[in-house]
């Protein structure tokens, strides 16, 4: 009686912890290679003994509906640090977001707006409609039976912390660390972060900047020194055929400089374009540096913290609040090569930004960029228009 309260498997203490590690390890990989490549994405394909087995899991271990899960995600990205957001610590503050991620999630699910618009294409299935979602919480019980079965009433600690998984790393961790704090491969529009270059533990998400730079891309990690265990596990799906990769992140190619800017050009540089961006802000980093030095002897007492400067360099005008603006504007006031700097940024965006100009337009556009930007008198800038030049 004792051993069957004790439960079907013996394991020492930290059998039980290995144990609970496999399980939640599943279930991210589950969330991002299902839920968020798979479905919200459609990085890839999946076959359909890989994509149910993936729902099933989600449903015993999460409690997750497909449809609110992509619905809500989708809009996050639609409207990514607005006051649209389902979930940006921007919008809500970091601690907000770290410790109550998924009350908002829960909060979003409940507005039918945003999965009729952003849950589309999701699966529609007997089991989806007759399980799955009308009995989502059905499957979690299920979860704590057989956890309580298999391991005795160690189970309830390895169901808890199941339970407790994809709250704490997926809308905490990633929703709110991923968008505040870490390093940044690509200049994108939003506040993403790669919050390690390692992306084990929570499946290859915490490479989130990567992801928002090509969100279409089932593969998250993008330099040589990143990996992206997910990405792993998709390469090991496609052995066994129950995996078909759509779209991955394309690599930046380098050709010859082309004095004439021509439509392949614009085309490379629009492809890159967060890249082409990121490289702009390491290129004129030391020269923005050495003029805002110059000028801290003549703010004196109303100098703005440098820090704070450096950042607004590197956001576009639309972002900034208005007090920020006027701090900037009374930088850039001072310095004429910093004024050229921010100015020729901006200027740069435009080539993607504005979708009413033609082709013949933008690559226009594009040329008078580059002249002006190499007859700057700025080396930096000068140097960074011929690398332009060079995009494949």
């Amino acid at each position: 009686m004792t051993d069957y309260l004790n439960g079907l498997i013996e394991l020492p203490w930290w059998g039980h912890v290995l144990v609970a590690l496999a399980l939640t390890h599943i279930t991210i990989a589950s969330v991002t290679i299902f839920l968020h490549r798979a479905q919200a994405h459609r990085a890839l394909d999946l076959h359909p003994v890989a994509s149910h087995f993936f729902r099933f899991w989600l449903w015993l271990t999460t409690g997750t509906v497909t449809k609110q899960w992509v619905g809500i995600h989708r809009k996050h990205h639609a409207k990514c640090e607005t006051a649209e957001d389902p979930h940006s610590p921007q919008i809500f503050g970091i601690r907000k977001v770290l410790f109550q991620g998924a009350e908002l999630y829960r909060a979003e699910a409940k507005v039918q707006a945003t999965l009729d618009r952003y849950g589309h294409g999701t699966p529609d299935d007997w089991l989806e409609r007759n399980l799955y979602t009308p009995h989502s919480m059905r499957g979690i019980q299920i979860m704590l039976v057989i956890d309580l079965i298999l391991f005795g009433p160690i189970g309830l600690t390895i169901w808890a912390v199941q339970m407790l998984w994809i709250p704490v790393t997926a809308a905490g961790i990633i929703n709110g660390i991923g968008h505040y704090w870490g390093y940044r491969n690509f200049a994108c529009e939003d506040a993403s972060t790669n919050i390690v270059p390692w992306g084990i533990l929570i499946g290859g998400e915490e490479l989130h900047n990567n992801h928002h730079a090509y969100g279409s891309s089932a593969k998250l990690s993008n330099r040589w020194y990143e990996f992206d265990i997910g990405w792993a596990y998709i390469r090991a799906l496609q052995t066994f055929g129950l995996a078909s990769v759509k779209k991955v992140a394309p690599k930046v190619r380098w050709g010859e400089i082309k004095h004439f800017c021509d439509a392949d050009l614009l085309h490379a540089i629009i492809t890159h374009r967060y890249d082409v961006l990121t490289r702009y802000s390491r290129t004129m980093r030391k020269v923005s540096a050495q003029e805002l030095e110059k000028l801290r002897e003549g703010f004196r007492d109303s100098l703005p913290d440098m820090s704070e400067v450096r950042n607004w360099l590197n956001r576009d005008q639309k972002d900034l609040k208005a007090a920020e603006m006027a701090k900037l504007q009374s930088v850039l006031s001072r310095s004429e090569q910093l004024r050229t700097i921010y100015q020729m940024r901006q200027d740069l965006i435009a080539v993607w930004s504005r979708s009413t100009a033609s082709r013949e337009q933008l690559v226009k556009q594009l040329q008078d960029w580059c002249q002006k930007a190499e007859s700057s008198g700025i080396a930096a800038l000068s140097q960074f228009s011929l690398n332009l030049r060079r995009y494949a």
